[in-house]
């Protein structure tokens, strides 16, 4: 997949996906689907780097996904070509400035998809009913999708921000079509879960995301093309304390080299208890035990965990 980050003129026709696509949830993928397949047009997606309310002074809520993961998940569903630009560098374009400048001189676009409260132009003025009215008149196909429901609601990316915030991940990873995770580098902590016997990667939460209820979680960790199942303890450790909110990981059946300066993917798919105060080291220690007992056994009950 060709990945730019700048206005860069496309070399060839394209079927384009406008959105935030911060979450790229089921929603996110009916829209993205409308670009595939389609003769002579190449799949192609428009998005920003972070949503665009952080450039507006807002709180975006937090992200659900880090660019690079951004960038990988896009190209598994069938896109060829990605424009991820800096929203501060077009919020300033009109709704006609955008379609005449962006879709039709830098992407060549010939059919343009949007979801159904897609906003876009200086201010937001722009809809998606102003976007099918100019490309209609430049002669410009537009396909409009819908709000995707799930239990009788939308599917949509605060939605699966609250279910994060809960804990409740088997429903975040049903609207996302994937387990909420983060991807990041395993950095050097206390050194304790060694000492307990259970080593344990450590990574800091993305400070941009939206952060899961503390406590401990069945997780499946990613890294050299293999994936384990693991402990992930995600919180302030408040038995031994911590000064910042961090995401341990013991893999019970990992037997290898540290994995300090690794790139490693942590996905959560399951709550197994909130973060508590433990007694002593001892008691941690037989806790931590009965985590990664009960870890494995969800881990071979759901083996095909999306």
């Amino acid at each position: 997949m060709k990945v730019y980050e700048s206005l860069k003129e496309s070399p060839v026709a394209t079927a384009v996906a406008l959105g935030s696509f911060d979450g790229i949830h089921l929603g996110h993928q009916k829209v993205i689907a409308q670009t595939m397949d389609l003769p002579g047009l190449l799949p192609t997606v428009l998005t920003f780097a972070e949503n665009p309310l952080c450039d507006l002074g807002g709180h975006a809520g937090g992200e659900l996904i880090t660019r690079q993961q951004k960038i990988q998940i896009l190209e598994s569903l069938g896109v060829e070509q990605l424009y991820i630009l800096e929203f501060r560098d077009i919020m300033h374009f009109s709704p006609e400035e955008f379609v005449d400048e962006i879709l039709q001189k830098v992407c060549h676009a010939k059919k343009v998809c949007c979801g159904f409260n897609y906003t876009f132009g200086a201010g937001g003025r722009g809809t998606e009913k102003t976007l099918e009215i100019l490309c209609e008149k430049r002669g410009i196909e537009t396909a409009v999708v819908p709000a995707v429901l799930e239990g009788g609601e939308p599917i949509s990316s605060t939605r699966i921000r609250g279910l994060v915030s809960k804990g409740n991940m088997g429903e975040a990873a049903r609207l996302l079509g994937r387990p909420y995770g983060y991807f990041g580098t395993v950095c050097h902590g206390r050194r304790l879960g060694h000492s307990l016997g259970t080593p344990t990667l450590n990574q800091r939460v993305p400070q941009s995301f939206v952060l899961p209820r503390f406590g401990v979680y069945v997780s499946r960790v990613w890294f050299d093309g293999k994936h384990y199942c693991g402990v992930t303890n995600v919180g302030i450790k408040p038995t031994v304390g911590s000064k910042e909110v961090l995401a341990e990981t013991w893999m019970p059946l990992y037997e290898g080299p540290d994995l300090y300066g690794k790139e490693i993917q942590t996905d959560l798919l399951h709550f197994q208890r909130p973060e508590q105060k433990f007694p002593s080291i001892e008691a941690l220690k037989e806790q931590i035990q009965k985590d990664g007992k009960a870890a494995l056994e969800f881990y071979a009950r759901n083996r095909n965990f999306s």
